[in-house]
C-alpha cells in the first residue's frame, strides 16, 4: 500500500503557463499525411516547423516532431483535426516554452456548430471547445483542485501538403483557437511526484489516496459535468467504468515517500464544455432537478454519489473547501474569454453545483437507505425493473409527489448508474415510480456513524 500524503509539495509550473494571455503560434507540417497515417499507427510522426514571436522577434524552430495524441479523438468520426503533440529537437528547447521537451495541443477538432456534438462520444468539434476547456483548467486551479495547466493559443496551421478544394481549405493557412496543455510528467513533478502510476499498477483510491483528495476530485468532476473519467474507489467498485478502468483521465503523482495524489485532466467531453451529453436520456430524467435542466441533473447525480463513498466529516470538509473558494470560481468565469453560449453553460453548471452543496438541506436530500427497496409502477405494488435487483442504497429520490398507504410516488435519480445501459428501466428514466416511504431517509451516510 502506498503511504498517504500529509503535506503535498507543489512546485512552480513552466513559464509557458505563467500567463493567461492568448499565445499566437504557427505550425507548418504535412498534416494530410499525418492524419491519414497516424490514426491507425500510434508511432507515426511527421516533421514540421513551429514559429512564434518573442520580444518582438520572430522565432522559428525547425525539425519539430509532430504526432497525434488522445484516445477517442483520433477517430475520423470524432475529430477531422485531432489533438497534437509537438516534440522539440534535442538541444533546442525554446525559452518561451519554459525549456519543455514537448507541448500538447488541444485543437478545434472540427467545424461543427455549437449544437453539433459527435454522436458517439458527445465531443464539441469547433474552436469554442478548447477555449472552454482552458476555462475549466483555470477554474480548477482557482478551486485548489490538482490538475494540469493549460493556456489558450491562436494557432495558424500551414499545410505543406495542402489539397486545394478541400473543406476546410488547405491551400491556405487555417487559423483556429486551440489549447496548450501541460505535459503529464511535468505536472507529476510539479505536485511533488517522482513518478506516476498507470492503471495496471493502480489498486484503488481508498488504499492509495487520502479521502480528502478523492472527495475533492469527485466533487470537482461533478461541478464540470464530466463523466469521461474512471477511478476505482474500492476493490469491488463497479460504478460505470471503474471495474475495467481503475484510472482514466486521472494521473497520479507518487512522491519519494510513496505518498500519492490524483491529478485531473482531459475535459473535452465534459458537460461544461459541450453543453450536453447525447446519452443523457438513457441514464437520467431531467425532471428530477428543480430547474428541469440536464446540467443540474448531471451535477446532482455526481454530487449525490459522494454520499456513498465518504463519511459525513469528509463530505462536510470537502464541501466547505469549495464554498470557501466560491467567489474565486465566479471571478474566473467573469474574466474568461468564453463565447456567449459557453459562458451561459458554465454559469449553469457553477450555479447548480453550489446549490447542491452549500446547505445541508440541499446536500443531504432524501435517498434510499433500505437494502431491499423495490420499484413499483403503481400504488398497488406492481413491481417494475425487477431484473436489476433492489434499489441501491444512496439512490436519490424527490420529495413525494403523492402518497398511498405506506407507499409514496417519487422521481428517481440514477446517481449510481444502476439502470444505465445495457440495463434498461423506462420507469426510472421517463417518469415517477412508487416506493416504500420507510425505505427513504435524509440521514445518509448515518450521522451516528463516525468516519
Amino acid at each position: 500500500m502506498i503511504a498517504r500524503i500529509v503535506a503535498p509539495v507543489v512546485l512552480a509550473a513552466s513559464s509557458l503557463f505563467s500567463s493567461y494571455d492568448v499565445l499566437p503560434l504557427q505550425l507548418k507540417a504535412p498534416f494530410n499525411d499525418l492524419f491519414d497515417r497516424a490514426r491507425t499507427d500510434d508511432s507515426y510522426a511527421v516533421t514540421g516547423t513551429l514559429s512564434y514571436d518573442a520580444r518582438g522577434q520572430r522565432v522559428t524552430v525547425d525539425g519539430v516532431r509532430i504526432t497525434l495524441r488522445g484516445n477517442t479523438s483520433r477517430r475520423d468520426s470524432e475529430c477531422a483535426f485531432p489533438k497534437l503533440k509537438v516534440q522539440f529537437p534535442d538541444g533546442n528547447r525554446p525559452d518561451a516554452f519554459g525549456g519543455l521537451a514537448s507541448i500538447k495541443i488541444g485543437t478545434h477538432c472540427g467545424e461543427a456548430p455549437d449544437d453539433g456534438v459527435t454522436v458517439k462520444f458527445g465531443r464539441l468539434p469547433n474552436e469554442h471547445s478548447p477555449v472552454r476547456e482552458v476555462f475549466v483548467y483555470r477554474l480548477l486551479e482557482a478551486l485548489g483542485v490538482p490538475s494540469l495547466k493549460a493556456r489558450q493559443a491562436a494557432m495558424t496551421y500551414v499545410y505543406t501538403d495542402g489539397k486545394p478544394g478541400q473543406t476546410p481549405p488547405q491551400d491556405r493557412p487555417l487559423v483556429r483557437q486551440a489549447m496548450i496543455v501541460e505535459d503529464t510528467e511535468a505536472a507529476i513533478k510539479r505536485f511533488g511526484g517522482e513518478r506516476g502510476i498507470d492503471e495496471k499498477a493502480f489498486s484503488n483510491a481508498r488504499a492509495q489516496f487520502t479521502a480528502a483528495d478523492t472527495a475533492r476530485l469527485t466533487l470537482a468532476e461533478a461541478l464540470i459535468g464530466n463523466f469521461d473519467w474512471c477511478l476505482r474507489m474500492t476493490p469491488g467498485d463497479t460504478y460505470r467504468c471503474d471495474a475495467r478502468h481503475p484510472l482514466w483521465n486521472v494521473a497520479v503523482a507518487v512522491a519519494a515517500s510513496g505518498a500519492a495524489r490524483p491529478i485531473m485532466n482531459d475535459f473535452d467531453v465534459a458537460g461544461i464544455v459541450t453543453g450536453h451529453h447525447p446519452w443523457f436520456n438513457d441514464v437520467f430524467n431531467a425532471a428530477f432537478a428543480p430547474s428541469k435542466s440536464a446540467a443540474e441533473t448531471e451535477v446532482l447525480a455526481q454530487v449525490q454519489r459522494t454520499r456513498t463513498l465518504f463519511g459525513r466529516a469528509e463530505l462536510d470538509a470537502a464541501r466547505a473547501e469549495f464554498v470557501r473558494r466560491k467567489t474565486d470560481a465566479y471571478r474566473v468565469l467573469d474574466e474568461a474569454s468564453l463565447d456567449a453560449v459557453g459562458r451561459t453553460i458554465a454559469r449553469q453548471y457553477l450555479d447548480a453545483f453550489y446549490r447542491a452543496i452549500e446547505s445541508d438541506d440541499a446536500f443531504y436530500r432524501p435517498v434510499v437507505t433500505a437494502t431491499d427497496a423495490r420499484l413499483y409502477a403503481t400504488g398497488n405494488r406492481d413491481v417494475v425493473c425487477s431484473a436489476a435487483g433492489p434499489i441501491p442504497p444512496g439512490t436519490p429520490v424527490s420529495e413525494p409527489l403523492q402518497t398511498r398507504g405506506t407507499l409514496m410516488q417519487v422521481l428517481i435519480l440514477d446517481a449510481l448508474w444502476h439502470w444505465a445501459p445495457p440495463a434498461k428501466c423506462p420507469a426510472v428514466h421517463a417518469g415517477p415510480v412508487w416506493i416504500e416511504t420507510s425505505a427513504v431517509s435524509r440521514n445518509y451516510p448515518n450521522s451516528a456513524i463516525k468516519n
